[in-house]
């Protein structure tokens, strides 16, 4: 069980939401696990540029999978592309699983399928640490996305 916790540490992650017929999928570094409200919960972070944050609010339901180490190469072109200029599933060479509600992809060692039950954007005036702050410089901080995890795969 505790191997679980050490997956965003140990692996690469995908944070992916939508459906199979219109979804993106972004490389993650941040994110935790827990419980909240007696739930498991799963916690990742996405900045307002990114082509995955309007797929993050508009859809309920998302997927954190984690890869391994054979799939840097996918997983960084995943990252650093944007599904607004290039269709990335084709790219990379990923091939997508649909979940129904979600998607993940067939070479995932874990998939974690969440339903968002949270939100909230990340207020500066809140931050501790000075280099919280100068992170984001005059840019906008990342959202808070909170799912509970209803099934890992």
């Amino acid at each position: 069980m505790n191997e679980i916790f050490s997956l965003f540490n140990d692996k690469w992650a995908l944070l992916s939401a939508g459906t199979k017929g219109k979804h993106n999928s972004m490389t993650i570094s941040w994110g935790g696990m827990g419980t909240l409200w007696n739930k498991p919960v799963v916690t990742v972070y996405v900045r307002p540029n990114r082509h995955t944050y309007s797929f993050m609010n508009e859809n309920d339901y998302f997927t954190v999978s984690f890869y391994p180490e054979k799939y840097r190469n996918a997983l960084t072109l995943m990252g650093s592309k944007s599904g607004r200029d290039i269709d990335k599933d084709a790219a990379s060479g990923l091939t997508v699983k649909d979940l129904g509600k979600a998607v993940s992809y067939e070479e995932a060692e874990v998939t974690l399928l969440c339903k968002k039950i949270y939100f909230q954007d990340m207020n500066k005036e809140n931050m501790l640490l000075n280099s919280a702050k100068n992170f984001y410089g005059d840019e906008a901080p990342h959202r808070i996305f909170i799912g509970e995890v209803l099934e890992t795969i």
